[in-house]
């Protein structure tokens, strides 16, 4: 049973860059707008992320680091933060999910869970 103090929910909105991108040279980059929203108690801040990055071949890239774009963002109990950040893959479709290392205010630790989504060039999914 999870903790109410302790909750933080992670969506995600996809979108395929054209312009950054050279099929032709199998290189398709992708932007994704994450919301990271505080449905806990308590402030939380963001201390890591963790990403597991599976392109369509089943390649898989894993990628640690501080903070997201350079930000260790504090959240306001009912408030949330929204960032964009992106990704290249040699594939027309893959996956992405992963997970945020929060800690609250009381200094509990936890992670967000970040649930898997897809990046796809539009048309590549029918």
């Amino acid at each position: 049973m999870s903790d109410s103090r302790y909750k933080v929910d992670v969506s995600v909105v996809t979108r395929f860059l054209p312009e950054q991108s050279q099929p032709d040279e199998n290189r398709f980059a992708f932007a994704y707008t994450v919301t990271i929203q505080n449905n806990g108690e308590l402030p939380a801040k963001l201390l890591t992320r963790h990403w597991v990055i599976t392109d369509g071949d089943g390649h898989v890239q894993e990628v640690r680091g501080a903070g997201v774009v350079g930000q260790q963002p504090l959240i306001e109990a009912g408030a949330s933060h929204t960032y964009t950040s992106g990704t290249v893959m040699a594939t027309r479709v893959g996956s992405m999910q992963g997970s945020y290392q929060m800690v609250a205010d009381d200094g509990k630790r936890f992670d967000a869970i970040i649930a898997p989504f897809r990046l796809a060039v539009p048309g590549s999914l029918h």
